[in-house]
């Protein structure tokens, strides 16, 4: 499964049964924390999502709505007897705080826990089949959003094909990374009669705190889904561009200009209590849109 669970969907201020910015982005044997406001260990429980298969947690800027949940954490993590490694992607200044606080409190972690600094836009690691990748928004302080990419996978093996020319198993390695089979009489076997293209790798991109923002458009292009954020409605255009944010019609645009397949719309402003508007602006402009619920897990195309 490559899906993402919501945690929060709202923007500052917590409102409306709304939480502040997180969600778990789950794939086969793995699970990255994308963000963690206050409450999200709450919502972990809430919705059932095993907390020891999270990995990795990555962090878009130092804004409190999308951090202030991580110290709780990794503090519950430790109480908990949590063994396993963690990794912790984010700002420099996030490393200073998360010392700060532990070493105030005395807290002795008794796992592992790395932390990589996120110091410019690009590459950043890759976990398994997964490449990760950030690139910068343009929001009021430094703040990056993420690309989870898959790898390209082995091409599979055509059984029959393979039988029918007599080849050894130990030869399938070879024909999943696509070479060619040269049979005892030396006929030559192009690969592509031996195997099966393999599925493209699925890509999501968290776009975190934006206003209207073109630049980025290449690192997203053609992703599967992606999330943006839509803080207001049209009306206060005026407002989310003084605030370094964006509306549900720019997000949608975002989306129509990227080529993606799927939008997901949240970080939701406190005045408004009823979210549908949103969906409906976004759709006028991107079809395909849907509103980023607390709880409910969207699968990529």
């Amino acid at each position: 499964m490559f899906g993402v669970t919501i945690l929060g969907n709202n923007s500052a201020v917590p409102a409306f049964d709304r939480h502040p910015t997180s969600q778990v982005l789950t794939m086969p044997n793995r699970k990255f924390l994308i963000d963690c406001g206050e409450g999200t260990q709450i919502q972990l429980i809430n919705y059932k999502i095993r907390r020891s298969k999270i990995s990795h947690i990555f962090i878009s800027h130092l804004h409190g709505d999308h951090y202030f949940g991580l110290v709780g954490l990794l503090n519950s993590f430790a109480l908990l007897g949590r063994q396993q490694e963690l990794h912790v992607v984010g700002p420099p200044a996030l490393q200073q705080i998360l010392d700060l606080q532990f070493t105030a409190a005395d807290t002795q972690l008794p796992y592992a826990l790395h932390f990589h600094a996120i110091e410019q836009p690009g590459y950043l690691l890759t976990v398994g089949d997964v490449e990760i990748s950030c690139f910068k928004t343009e929001h009021r302080i430094k703040c990056y959003g993420f690309v989870f990419r898959e790898k390209k996978r082995p091409r599979r093996i055509n059984p029959d094909a393979v039988k029918e020319h007599a080849i050894h198993y130990s030869w399938f390695e070879n024909l999943q990374m696509g070479k060619d089979y040269t049979a005892p009489d030396g006929t030559l076997i192009k690969n592509e009669t031996l195997t099966f293209e393999a599925p493209k790798g699925k890509t999501y991109a968290f776009c975190a705190d934006t206003k209207y923002d073109e630049s980025f458009i290449p690192d997203i292009e053609g992703a599967d889904m992606i999330y943006h954020e839509t803080t207001y409605l049209e009306n206060f255009r005026d407002q989310a561009v003084q605030r370094f944010h964006s509306t549900s019609k720019q997000a949608a645009a975002i989306a129509k200009k990227a080529g993606v397949k799927k939008l997901l719309i949240g970080h939701f402003s406190s005045r408004y209590d009823e979210l549908g508007e949103f969906e409906k602006e976004a759709r006028e402009v991107f079809p395909n849109t849907e509103l980023a619920l607390e709880g409910v897990c969207y699968l990529l195309p």
